[in-house]
């Protein structure tokens, strides 16, 4: 007879494909629990239906996190025992699962992992890129302003950290066109890059290159599905050289020393640095001292 399960939060690892991507920890904790918290439970469902697991379930996504963790603080210290999936992965990466953890944590109850698959770092392994030094960065943000900004910061951090690093994305079919496009603009067209899309699913596909190449293979496509797992080949050299002089210093040596108008500075810097003259004209106006003008 197996052990009862002692009463915590357990945060178990799920497939984030291909149904064998399971352990067997995972399957014996899942049918010893009490409740299981899912991000979805038509998509748990699903799951213990194929391992006959018949566990009640309830929802706890994103928006009932918070009082999701407070009820399952509440149910642990009345003994019981609980099990905390997401759709794919680990619970917490890029999912619901860390408040709740969290607040188990910090009410000095018990909390448990239970490893199972996790695409970041499946696609990692698998990726040809270093997976000695990484960074996962889950989600950049949806508007393409704060996307650029947060790329020039990830730039700014391997500038100063001095040595190479791979990081690590997850990205949305019907923006990775405009990631890619963005990761080019800020780390340079050169940069080399590994699209990981399907994850132990029939249809994985890895694709690895130059980003400008890569992004142009999914260009031609009719659509682009699947989540998507993007690593970046990040280079101090490559950031440097980026970085060697800024777009305000090269706008005013162009317009000082080679006596060109701002106009004609703008459309040099815009084809030097493959950028869009609107990009280069917001960072110009952007300058100390200096407020925009109208086009």
């Amino acid at each position: 007879m197996t052990d009862r399960l002692p009463p915590g939060l357990y945060l178990v690892g799920t497939p984030i494909g291909n149904l064998e991507d399971i352990t067997l920890r995972a399957l014996r904790v899942l049918r010893g629990v009490d409740r299981v918290l899912c991000e979805d439970t038509r998509e748990t469902a699903h799951l213990l239906a194929h391992y006959e697991i018949h566990a009640p379930m309830k929802s706890c996504d994103e928006h009932k996190e918070q009082v999701c963790a407070a009820d399952a603080v509440e149910r642990i210290r009345a003994g019981e025992r609980l099990a905390m999936v997401t759709d794919a992965g680990l619970p917490g990466i890029s999912d619901p699962g860390a408040r709740v953890a969290a607040a188990v944590a910090a009410a000095g109850l018990q909390v448990v992992p239970v490893p199972g698959a996790n695409a970041a770092l499946t696609a990692l392994v698998a990726s040809g890129l270093t997976a000695e030094r990484f960074l996962f960065c889950g989600f950049l943000p949806s508007k393409a302003g704060a996307r650029r900004t947060e790329l020039e910061r990830l730039q700014a951090m391997v500038a100063a950290g001095g040595e190479p690093l791979t990081l690590v994305f997850y990205e949305a079919p019907h923006r990775i066109l405009e990631m890619l496009e963005d990761v080019a603009k800020v780390w340079g067209v050169e940069c080399g890059v590994v699209l990981a899309r399907e994850l132990t699913k029939l249809h994985e596909e890895f694709l690895r290159g130059g980003v400008v190449d890569v992004r142009a293979q999914l260009a031609e496509r009719e659509r682009v599905r699947g989540e998507m797992v993007v690593l970046v080949e990040a280079r101090p050299s490559v950031v440097a050289n980026a970085d060697e002089e800024s777009i305000v210093a090269l706008m005013e040596r162009l317009m000082k020393d080679e006596g060109l108008s701002e106009k004609d500075a703008l459309k040099r810097v815009a084809r030097e640095r493959g950028l869009g003259k609107s990009e280069v004209y917001r960072e110009w106006t952007r300058r100390p001292g200096r407020r925009a003008r109208g086009a």
